[in-house]
């Protein structure tokens, strides 16, 4: 699944050929994805101005002045910018066409698995966080609100295992399960550890590691295990600088102990037993 880096790389991509630009319509082919396409979608874009792109979580806003365009890339899907007129491919089901003439772009939605989701937000409807997928969500961890300190005391009289803490999304939003094993093992927190039994100065690392991890993550255009591609269709690399996700057996590259793996969560967890305390 596209994790915070993803669809940050994604954000980035697609907002220089979106904003200030006038939709000229909305292609939806078909009733929805994991949930169904708002069906007045095509009449309430068609000759708006996109005002700005942004991102919460894993989600990518799309403003306009009159509400927000909310897309969830799911567990397979990418956006894609392309010229008009080009070929379809299966899976591509949904297009936002903006500008006009030689300028005219598509943004396209291609999604496999069809665990996506394409949302309207009306500005009417009251603030954005206000919205359902979005009013539970926590901090950012690469804005200003997110540090050991909140990570501390919000994990105060949890047993939950520290690496489920982190992506229960309800204090600190986006740190999916491959940079949430990276970021333990940079701390030298082992994964299995109760949340409330982590002292102060070790948070204080965490949220270091958390926040390196994943701008180092976007740096290198996020990672590319199975499906996610960026908007202009090259792959990220961050993978290829892993530690411990996805090296189940592999000598540690601090210690030369073999990295293990358990199951949490039915999540994969990859730490290092020697490394991590």
């Amino acid at each position: 699944m596209p994790e915070l880096p993803e669809v940050e790389v994604t954000r980035l991509g697609v907002a220089p050929h979106l904003e200030g630009r006038l939709v000229d319509s909305v292609l939806l082919r078909r009733d929805g994805l994991r949930w169904p396409f708002p069906p007045a979608l095509p009449a309430l874009l068609a000759g708006k101005r996109i005002v700005s792109v942004g991102r919460r979580g894993k989600y990518l806003l799309i403003h306009f002045a009159h509400g927000t365009l909310i897309i969830h890339l799911g567990m397979s899907g990418h956006l894609r910018v392309l010229p008009p007129g080009t070929e379809l491919k299966k899976h591509d089901h949904f297009d936002l066409v903006v500008g006009s003439g030689a300028a005219m772009q598509v943004l396209r939605l291609h999604d496999p698995r069809r665990f996506g989701a394409v949302l309207w937000h009306p500005t009417d409807d009251g603030e954005l966080d206000s919205h359902l997928l979005l009013r539970g969500l926590g901090v950012e961890p690469l804005e200003d609100g997110f540090s050991g300190e909140l990570l501390f005391r919000a994990s105060r009289k949890r047993s939950a295992p520290v690496k489920q803490f982190l992506l229960a999304g309800d204090v600190v939003v986006g740190v999916g399960n491959i940079y949430a094993c990276e970021s333990l093992f940079r701390a030298g927190i082992n994964p299995k550890t109760a949340a409330g039994r982590i002292a102060r100065g070790r948070y204080d690392r965490l949220a270091v590691a958390i926040r390196e991890i994943l701008a180092e993550a976007i740096v290198q255009g996020g990672s590319t295990l199975r499906d996610f591609i960026a908007v202009n269709g090259r792959s990220g690399y961050f993978q290829q600088t892993y530690f411990v996700y996805d090296r189940e057996g592999v000598p540690c590259r601090n210690c030369g102990v073999p990295v293990r793996r358990i199951v949490q969560g039915q999540r994969s967890t990859f730490y290092c037993v020697n490394c991590q305390k």
